[in-house]
């Protein structure tokens, strides 16, 4: 029996496939951390036969080319792209025969030139699945503006088509695999929903049930920001990522932590965040370990600095470093562990008040206190504290002389984002206040526009 079994990689917001069926198995779109991926066939007991891409990825760093020499498997990579790395070139129709599993090629362009999707196969050759990576999401479409803003336009309509030619080709109860949606960056819009069919597809992809220029127009309007580190991403790939390293880097002690603070390098602190709040060394800044930390530590991290974590335990760093590796940030400068107030060392121990918009309500007309929105713009075009100024949390730093004096109370949609800017802010001659708090609780108290 056929069986197609997920890889979440939930804080990328991503899926990798891997399709068994009588000991032969096929991965699609693996992540750069190979040891679930293994483990995992293992467990069925089955033989990676073949690796496959849908597209050279922007978001994370490919774990195909090494987990394809590690289990001898052919790699299967869109033709188009110049490559540093021997791979099997796939063209549109071209068939992957893998035994008892056949999948054939489909060129679906849009989210990059050479992007393909690859349609599942049963033995009577019907298509009883389709690995769509970033063209057909649920209920959305993968962004076309990755590849350069000259581009943009040409694969926005190219997406259109694509998305078009998987909804007139396949079975209406086709499943649908995409790589991208589930709170990737690389989505278009949010997707809706676990899993899908081509038939549910027909009545809510808005590639399907708008015109092409309806679509084309409302998915440029909606294109937002996406994170910096997505640059280095396709490079990598390109080149050919080196071999993933998982293990521990090396111990810092409180008196190098304070060296490396007062040089003004990048130190982590990645515990929760009313942790960081109640009691953070000067100097540093909190990206909590949840699921959001690769994405914006990615995007705000100037690439190839010097990187230093602070965590209460070995486990976290150990979590924090399978994170980074997914995006490319392999070199580590050293790790500190332990209660916070063990690695003072003269280091200034700092603090700052955690609260809701409730307490907001309370003080939001008081002289002196100002409101700090970190979402994006269309989030704030959307609806917003009155009075609050927008300084997006990727732009924060270039903007650094926009923050607010005074008493500068925080916020994003959720307070992970908030909870980032904060630290970025604190300093001895302003009073932060983190909204640890869901923004629609601002819109029943009657705080937004």
């Amino acid at each position: 029996m056929m069986q197609v079994s997920i890889i979440e990689t939930s804080s990328l917001g991503d899926r990798s496939y891997l399709i068994s069926e009588a000991g032969a198995a096929v991965v699609v779109d693996p992540q750069r951390d190979i040891d679930r991926v293994l483990a995992l066939a293992d467990e069925l007991g089955v033989r990676i036969t073949h690796v496959l891409e849908t597209h050279i990825h922007n978001d994370y760093v490919t774990g195909g080319l090494e987990l394809s020499e590690t289990v001898g498997a052919q790699y299967v990579v869109p033709g188009g792209d110049a490559l540093g790395y021997p791979r099997r070139a796939v063209r549109d129709g071209d068939v992957i025969d893998a035994g008892p599993i056949q999948l054939q090629v489909m060129h679906t362009p849009g989210h990059t030139h050479h992007h393909v999707s690859y349609v599942l196969r049963d033995s009577t050759v019907t298509a009883i699945g389709v690995f769509t990576g970033g063209s057909m999401l649920f209920g959305t479409t993968g962004r076309t503006d990755l590849i350069g803003q000259e581009h943009t336009l040409e694969l926005t309509h190219a997406q259109y088509h694509s998305v078009n030619r998987l909804a007139a080709e396949l079975p209406g109860d086709t499943e649908v695999y995409p790589t991208h949606g589930f709170g990737s960056f690389c989505a278009a819009t949010p997707s809706e929903g676990d899993c899908t069919t081509v038939r549910q597809q027909r009545h809510c992809n808005p590639a399907l049930t708008q015109d092409e220029q309806s679509y084309v127009d409302q998915l440029l309007a909606g294109l937002a920001a996406y994170p910096a580190y997505y640059a280095h991403m396709g490079v990598i790939n390109r080149e050919g990522p080196r071999p993933v390293d998982l293990s521990m880097p090396k111990p810092v002690d409180p008196e190098e932590l304070r060296r490396r603070i007062e040089a003004g390098e990048w130190v982590v602190d990645l515990r929760e965040r009313t942790a960081f709040a109640a009691a953070h060394l000067g100097g540093t800044v909190g990206f909590e370990l949840s699921g959001s930390f690769a994405t914006y530590l990615g995007w705000l991290y100037k690439w190839g600095a010097p990187l230093t974590l602070i965590a209460e335990d070995a486990d976290q760093i150990a979590d924090a470093r399978r994170e980074l590796v997914r995006i490319g940030v392999d070199d580590l400068a050293g790790a500190a562990v332990g209660e916070i107030h063990t690695l003072v060392d003269g280091t200034e121990l700092r603090s700052y008040r955690v609260a809701d918009f409730h307490a907001l309500a309370e003080v939001v007309d008081d002289v002196g206190v100002r409101v700090l929105d970190v979402r994006q713009e269309a989030e704030y075009a959307a609806s917003h504290v009155d009075g609050a100024v927008n300084i997006p949390l990727h732009q924060l730093a270039q903007r650094a002389a926009d923050v607010p004096t005074g008493e500068v109370w925080i916020h994003c949609g959720s307070g992970y984002r908030a909870s980032i800017a904060a630290s970025m802010i604190d300093r001895s001659e302003r009073t932060v206040v983190l909204i640890n708090d869901q923004f629609t609780n601002a819109k029943t108290l009657g705080l937004t526009t």
